[in-house]
This record gives C-alpha cells, structure tokens and sequence, in this order.
C-alpha cells in the first residue's frame, strides 16, 4: 500500500496536500520517497528557522530526550523558566510574561482570553464586560474555533456557524474603516504586522501607528499575531518594530519557527498597569484561568533554546535583511511582466503574480500552477492565496541557495512571458 493509499483510507481529508512524500532533510535541502532532492523554501511554512536537522537543534533534543521530556506544568520546569528569559529579555525587550502552548491558534486564543479579562476588570461605562476584538480581512489566526471567528476569511469559516461572537473585521491599512470602527464593548485590537496566508500583506508605518493610537485613545489592548512573521524571519526579532519600532504592544503570540519544526507555541502579557492599585496585565490570567497539558514541556522548551539562542547570537535576522535585499534586486532586473510585485519583508516575501498570463486549469489558482511547476523543476514553495507564492527559506540560508532558488523560479517564469 503506498503512503497516497494509506492517507485515503485512514487520515481525515482535511488538507489539500501535493503528492510530495519527504523522507530525510538536511539543512535546505529536502528528499522524497524516490530520492529525488529538492531546494526547500517552505521550510514546513516558516517553521524549520534553522532548515532541516540543524546539529544544535538536533542534540538539544536528544539530549533532553534521555534527561526528561515531559512534567506536569504543576511543577516547576527549569527550562521553561529560562526560554522565558530568553524571549522576555532579548526578543522582546519589553517587560512581561509568557505563557507556552503547543501552536498559534492555542496562543491566539490565549489572548483573546486575556482581551475578556482585561474587559471584566475595565468594563464599559455602563458596567458591563467589553468583550469585542477587532481583526482585520485576509487575517488568518488559526483553527481552533476562538482563533477561527477572529481570522478575516470566510472561506477558511465555512461550515462552522454558530462561529464565537465577539469579533469583527475591518479592511487592512484602512485608517479611516479604524478610526470609526470603536464601539463600546470592543476591547482589543489583534492584528498580524505581515499578513502571511492573506497574500503577504504588510501593515504601514501610518496604519500601524493610527492602531496604536486608536488603543491608546479608547483604552483597547494592542495585540501583534507574530506566529508566522516573527523571531528573526522579517529582519528583527519581531517584525512590527520593522514597521514602527517605538510601539510598544501588550501581548504578542508565536508558534512556527520559535520551535526550528518542535511544536510549540507561546504568548506573552506587558507587566504594564491596567488599574490604579499596580494590577498588571500580565497577571489577569492567574491560577486556573488558563492551562495546557503539553505546553512548553522540557523537550519542546529545550529545542526552542538552541533554536532562538542561534538566532540571536549568529544575527540571523541580518541574513533575512540582506538576502531580501538581494532577492528584490535580481527580480527586480528580471522585469518580467508575470510578476507584479514582490510583498512582504525579510524572509516572509510573496512573490505576487500577474493571472492574466498564467494559463490556469479549472480547480486551480495561478499560485497553484507556479507552485506545482517550481516543484518539478526541484524547488519546494507554498502558495499565499490564488495569486502569491511565498519564498520562506531558513534564516541561516546561503547566497548560493537563495540564487539557486532565483534560477529555478526565473526559469519557469519566463515560461508564462
């Protein structure tokens, strides 16, 4: 029975998935079942930060694995304690706390539980809870039914009424929608910098400032979705402050490439006062209001270290700069109509395309035939809605990687010229 034949008749069909079957990796590079090599620029969609297999990732984890993989969060878990550190001091930068989960959708929804709690204790005028989180169109939050109502797409909705209530979703970079959007009960305002699975869309310095004033001006809670976007991958370690550097947000969620391909999520809470008695926000969520039986385990704590502590202490976040300066001049001297714009920053770019010139099957988008092209030609990409392909290779990537990639995708290009 061949692995095709065993998804059919045993996994839930709940992913479109290639019939790519990968076997081994190893740094960027990916095989399949038939041995054939790939360049590998999904990366697990911006999770492998340190591409396939990385040594320190690897001996972090079997090291932990023969010293302790799991104890009950009831306990108090040494590593856990210090990959907190590690976030809290040189990622952030801003005094806070953090909570492990096991993904972004879990870490979203953590936050929106923190958004209702920050309303029950700075309720309405009228005294009753504010509740209502905005979003934003093309967002995506993740899967779970909290994170699903916040996420501003209804095709990934579809089929899940009566979804939560308490959201609502306002055009993106749209100062004007924003400004006249604050009712009574909205309490918070959840956003990703980069839209990743929307099509790479970037926030603007002036949208994301006009966010952080409306916050400011209505009370609201600024909460950045940097699960996709973040440690490293957009050129520092969190990708708003290449957008706005001096906001400051009261909680952040992660999940992806803070793992290196571990799964494991987080979200963090500002220790800014949110009442006149020294009531920090970080501590709304005390004992018993929020749990995960897995999150942030020894094993998962342990590759995360060796993960974020590469980041920071090779700078890779400067590798994402400068091979973003140099996939945007190469395309940009290619000139090929095909292509429209290149979106995005660091090493979350969308290469955006021109549908008119993709012949386009029925059943399929123009990302889609870009995508399943550039894999037979030996170069793994993802799409980011019908027209977009994301190029999300490791942080640690090469020039001659990223300029092997730039071959391959301006060969199947010019195809469509």
């Amino acid at each position: 029975m061949t692995t095709s034949e065993r998804y059919a008749q045993h996994v839930l069909p709940t992913y479109g998935r290639f019939s790519l079957v990968p076997v081994r990796g190893a740094g960027v590079r990916l095989w399949d079942d038939a041995g054939k090599c790939y360049l590998d620029f999904c990366m697990g969609i911006a999770v492998c930060s340190l591409g396939h297999c990385h040594p320190k990732l690897v001996a972090a984890v079997r090291h932990q694995a023969g010293e302790l993989m799991h104890v009950s969060n009831l306990y108090q878990n040494p590593l856990q304690a210090e990959l907190a550190q590690e976030i809290n001091e040189h990622h952030v930068r801003i005094p806070g706390k953090v909570f492990f989960s096991n993904s972004g959708a879990e870490a979203n929804d953590g936050l929106i539980k923190a958004a209702r709690r920050f309303g029950l204790k700075r309720p309405q005028p009228d005294g009753s809870q504010r509740f209502e989180v905005i979003t934003f169109l093309q967002s995506f939050h993740g899967r779970t039914l909290g994170a699903l109502a916040a996420t501003g797409q209804a095709k990934i909705q579809e089929g899940f009424d009566p979804l939560l209530p308490g959201f609502r979703h306002l055009p993106f970079n749209n100062i004007e929608a924003l400004e006249n959007s604050i009712r009574p009960e909205t309490v918070a305002i959840l956003l990703e910098p980069i839209q990743g699975e929307g099509g790479v869309n970037c926030a603007t310095p002036e949208f994301l400032r006009a966010v952080a004033e409306v916050c400011r001006k209505h009370d609201l809670l600024l909460f950045f979705d940097e699960v996709q976007a973040g440690f490293g991958r957009c050129g520092d370690a969190m990708s708003w402050r290449r957008i706005a550097e001096e906001i400051e947000p009261d909680g952040i969620s992660w999940a992806k490439g803070m793992g290196g391909g571990v799964p494991i999520g987080s979200f963090w809470l500002s220790d800014r006062a949110v009442s006149d008695d020294g009531t920090t926000l970080s501590s709304l969520l005390g004992v018993g209001s929020h749990g995960s039986t897995y999150g942030g385990n020894p094993l998962v704590c342990a590759a995360s270290l060796a993960v974020l502590i590469e980041i920071r202490e090779r700078d890779l976040a400067a590798n994402s700069l400068r091979q973003e300066s140099r996939i945007r001049e190469t395309v940009r001297l290619w000139n090929l109509p095909v292509i429209t714009e290149v979106r995005g920053q660091g090493l979350l770019l969308g290469i955006a395309l021109n549908p008119e010139l993709i012949p386009t099957p029925e059943g399929k988008t123009p990302a889609l035939v870009v995508v399943n092209q550039l894999m037979e030609r030996g170069l793994i990409v993802p799409p980011a809605g019908p027209n977009t392909f994301r190029l999300l290779p490791p942080l640690n990537v090469t020039d001659a990687e990223i300029d092997e990639a730039l071959e391959t995708i301006h060969a199947v290009l010019c195809e469509f010229h």
